[in-house]
């Protein structure tokens, strides 16, 4: 009985401490607008651009989010691979959003 109380406090616990966990998104991410054309295709701020192999985007929650979920004309920020593709995005919550970006 001690044994399944403790595991039950452990994976509580647990739970709350992921749950608490801040994403971090880089200082030298870009902001943009971001909509899902088609396949691989996004637009960023009106310009088309095509997604890299392997990227990923993630909502306010830190969870993946597929291309043709990605809400249209949503406020992210993005990095782009060494050949230009666009590899990470984060959809921006407001809090996020009301955050001035990192000067250079």
């Amino acid at each position: 009985m001690i044994r399944i109380l403790l595991a039950t406090l452990f994976f509580t616990c647990a739970a709350g401490a992921a749950q608490a966990q801040l994403r971090t998104i880089p200082a030298d991410a870009k902001r943009a607008t971001m909509s899902h054309v088609q396949g691989m295709t996004v637009e960023i701020d009106g310009k088309r651009t095509d997604l890299a192999a392997g990227a990923q985007i993630r909502d306010v929650n830190n969870m993946i989010v597929l291309p043709t979920a990605l809400p249209a004309g949503v406020l992210v920020k993005y990095m782009p691979d060494a050949q230009g593709q666009v590899w990470r995005i984060w959809i921006l919550s407001p809090q996020e959003a009301a955050q001035p970006d990192a000067t250079k």
